[in-house]
């Protein structure tokens, strides 16, 4: 048996007002140790979830007892959870904590159908989408030709669009993967890096090696490249080709010219697919060169079978942290907006005074 009691500082129960009890009778279908967690690790995320609520389970019945509103959306959230364990599938303080902020947002969507959509089981884990935004990503690119994700860093783009692509490989869907990046510098030099070209190039493909080897056995990775199965190659490398039977995934796409965006999306053949992601709030083109992710809506807008995603700080699955930077930042370009300043593409703001402007960066 387990009682849930508020942190200190977290709020408790009204006083005057009387508490409701609801007891729910778990179904023999629902095996309580995924239910509720190595250790209670789910019950004391639900608890955590609901400090006005006390939780106390005895066997397969569960007792929910404290403010009216409270326990009723408790009861919804034991539900979405009892539904995902039925189907076999694993629960953690995480799921339970983005299933609390799916039901508090007063959306018609069930935790349960989010939570539990499989997109790729490889090497003894699952990859699937974590919240709402993640889950409309991923159907976007099940139903479209050509789609942008456009969010800021940790809401999945990349690794969601790649785990699509490695599904699509297997499924035989496609006959080949194609990831591309844009070579562009952060602050550093390219040229100043040690080694061949290839040695240079190669820093800036890492992160897409790091996600195949997640998702793929790494003794094949190799095989498969030797084979033109999987190419990771610079942007640059994909000028005067034409990509059929592929699933191509250009990341970083914050960081092309509107030209460099053009030639791309014109190497889609037949029976391919394109995703596109980036983040328009981290450019490193230099100063004056507009995005090409920042202008390609206004002139896609209008085409069928092309769908924009845009992931917010709400779908962050990186460390709590991130999402609050990330709105910390947004509030800062906004007061930097309001005070005048100009705000270019790559988040770098140019005061606009007399004489000459000069452009004052930030670190990202």
């Amino acid at each position: 048996m387990s009682q849930g009691s508020p942190e200190p500082g977290e709020a408790r129960p009204t006083r005057g007002v009387p508490p409701v009890q609801h007891q729910i009778s778990i179904p023999d279908s629902v095996p309580m140790v995924l239910l509720l967690g190595q250790r209670d690790e789910v019950l004391r995320a639900v608890e955590r979830g609901f400090p006005t609520v006390d939780i106390h389970v005895r066997g397969n019945l569960m007792t929910l007892e404290g403010p009216g509103a409270d326990v009723a959306l408790a009861e919804r959230l034991v539900d979405e959870l009892a539904t995902i364990a039925e189907q076999g599938e694993p629960l953690s303080a995480d799921a339970v904590e983005r299933a609390v902020a799916m039901l508090a947002a007063v959306t018609q969507e069930r935790p349960a159908q989010v939570l539990s959509m499989n997109i790729l089981s490889s090497r003894g884990r699952t990859i699937r989408p974590k919240t709402v935004g993640q889950r409309d990503y991923v159907e976007a690119i099940d139903r479209h030709t050509v789609v942008f994700g456009i969010g800021p860093a940790g809401t999945g783009k990349t690794y969601l669009a790649m785990a699509k692509a490695v599904n699509a490989l297997q499924s035989k869907q496609v006959s080949r993967i194609v990831l591309t990046r844009p070579a562009v510098e952060a602050g550093e030099r390219l040229g100043f890096l040690p080694g061949t070209l290839s040695d240079k190039i190669d820093p800036y493909l890492r992160p897409l090696y790091d996600a195949l080897h997640d998702m793929l056995d790494p003794d094949s990775i190799p095989r498969l490249m030797a084979a033109g199965t999987i190419e990771v190659a610079p942007l640059a490398y994909m000028r005067g080709r034409t990509l059929n039977d592929a699933f191509i995934v250009l990341d970083e796409a914050q960081n092309t010219s509107a030209e460099q965006m053009k030639m791309f999306l014109t190497r889609l053949g037949f029976g391919s697919r394109i995703v596109v992601t980036g983040d328009v709030t981290q450019v490193d083109l230099p100063t004056g060169t507009r995005s090409g992710l920042a202008m390609v809506e206004e002139i896609l807008a209008d085409i069928d079978d092309v769908a924009f995603c845009r992931l917010t700080s709400a779908d962050v699955v990186r460390h709590r942290l991130v999402g609050e930077i990330i709105d910390a930042y947004g509030r800062w370009d906004a007061d930097q907006r309001g005070a005048g300043a100009v705000v270019r593409p790559s988040g770098r703001p140019e005061t606009r005074g007399p004489g000459p402007a000069r452009a004052s960066r930030h670190e990202r």
